[in-house]
């Protein structure tokens, strides 16, 4: 048996890379079976996952598009807070009447309900168009959702579109998205809606981790210490391994002893 298949959340991500086909799965198999993954990490990629699944309140300067007037900043948040006080009908009045006016939030938020099945005329196509429109307005945390969406098949055709999935994650992981970082070093690395390169692997993966991921700094540590997209480097090895243990890593504390073993005897201590 596999060494994450008796875990949720290593079946839950086994099962999302090998939709792809058997040379997908074979290749997380791969993955997940060295010391570049633990449990740990697939919990937390099992977590951004959920996370860009959630309606999330806008304005957050790193996910969204330039920010609004005031006028329409506090007629969006007060469509949310209808939303989530259960005033439906006035919060998708509010978001429609928003989105004619272009508010990128708002086709976020209405393409959101429509793919969630929450709209009451759910329709894919329109949450594709929706998510679409607020992606290429700049809005980030749509263009991680489309990626999602697109790797997963939730839109478009054909379904499970990687390569189209991974050139919205790549629009997202150079405006800043974490979690689409991650996704590009993962596409690298297994080869998956992108080349198969370690070198780019990890430094998306290093890119995420500078942006705080814990699972991508573990996975970076590892990568320098097996020399895995770079030549071997056991002292950046211990920092980024020192950084995911601060983070609260558990695997990562007895992997720092390791390194830190390696480099006294490298050094003749």
């Amino acid at each position: 048996m596999h060494p994450l298949s008796n875990r949720p959340a290593g079946r839950a991500l086994l099962g999302r890379f090998s939709h792809g086909g058997v040379d997908a799965a074979r290749a997380l198999a791969t993955l997940a079976a060295s010391a570049a993954f633990t449990a740990s990490t697939a919990f937390r990629a099992i977590a951004a996952l959920v996370t860009l699944c959630l309606l999330l309140v806008t304005g957050l300067p790193a996910r969204a598009a330039p920010r609004l007037p005031p006028t329409l900043q506090a007629e969006l948040d007060a469509a949310v807070a209808d939303h989530y006080a259960g005033r439906t009908a006035q919060a998708l009045e509010a978001m429609e009447s928003l989105s004619r006016r272009g508010v990128p939030a708002a086709d976020y938020n209405l393409g959101l309900l429509h793919l969630k099945r929450e709209h009451p005329q759910a329709d894919r196509d329109t949450a594709e168009r929706l998510l679409l429109r607020a992606a290429e307005a700049g809005f980030v945390t749509a263009q991680s959702l489309l990626g999602q969406a697109y790797e997963t098949g939730q839109i478009g055709k054909p379904p499970r579109d990687l390569v189209r999935a991974h050139d919205w994650y790549e629009r997202a992981a150079l405006a800043g998205s974490v979690d689409a970082q991650v996704a590009m070093g993962t596409a690298h690395y297994l080869g998956r809606g992108r080349a198969k390169d370690p070198t780019r692997a990890l430094q998306w993966y290093r890119a995420a981790a500078t942006g705080g991921d814990v699972g991508a700094m573990y996975l970076t540590a590892s990568m320098y210490e097996q020399g895995d997209g770079a030549g071997r480097d056991l002292r950046l090895a211990r920092y980024w391994y020192e950084r995911a243990a601060e983070a609260g890593d558990e695997a990562a504390p007895g992997k720092l002893k390791e390194v830190e073993s390696k480099l006294a005897a490298d050094a003749g201590i």
